[in-house]
């Protein structure tokens, strides 16, 4: 059985868009729910959903669902090629002063003592699940 080509074209697609880019780099090394990125980013769950699913066709992201929770991670693309490509765009996403400002919102969403009523019963990402206990 021949073993499928991964799609150079689709990868360059996937980080070819501002908010997919956003998207990876809030992710970090982090599981995070959709309901996050929702409120980090002040646009509807659709949207979000779409960039998610642009994302995970490239195989840039994986998902979990949890009760009606969906969480999303990085993932490394199957090609080493792709896979070095990937690993240099989200160490220069690290960087961007825009990507940061996006990780200190969720800082802050997670940490918050009274979070947005739509965040009050959602898992929080791993490293901030320890940060501060919920209210």
């Amino acid at each position: 059985m021949a073993m499928k080509t991964y799609s150079m074209e689709l990868l360059f697609k996937a980080l070819a868009d501002r908010t997919r880019l956003r998207l990876l780099s809030l992710m970090g090394e982090d599981e995070v729910c959709v309901c996050y990125f929702v409120e980090v980013f002040k646009t509807n769950q659709p949207k979000i959903s779409r960039h998610l699913a642009y994302l995970r066709r490239a195989g840039l992201v994986a998902a979990r669902r949890e009760g009606k929770w969906m969480h999303y991670r990085v993932a490394t693309p199957p090609d080493a090629h792709a896979a070095r490509i990937f690993m240099e765009v989200r160490a220069w996403l690290r960087e961007e002063r825009e990507m940061q400002r996006d990780r200190e919102r969720l800082q802050q969403l997670c940490c918050a003592p009274r979070p947005p009523v739509q965040l009050k019963r959602a898992p929080r990402p791993a490293s901030l699940a320890a940060d501060a206990p919920r209210v």
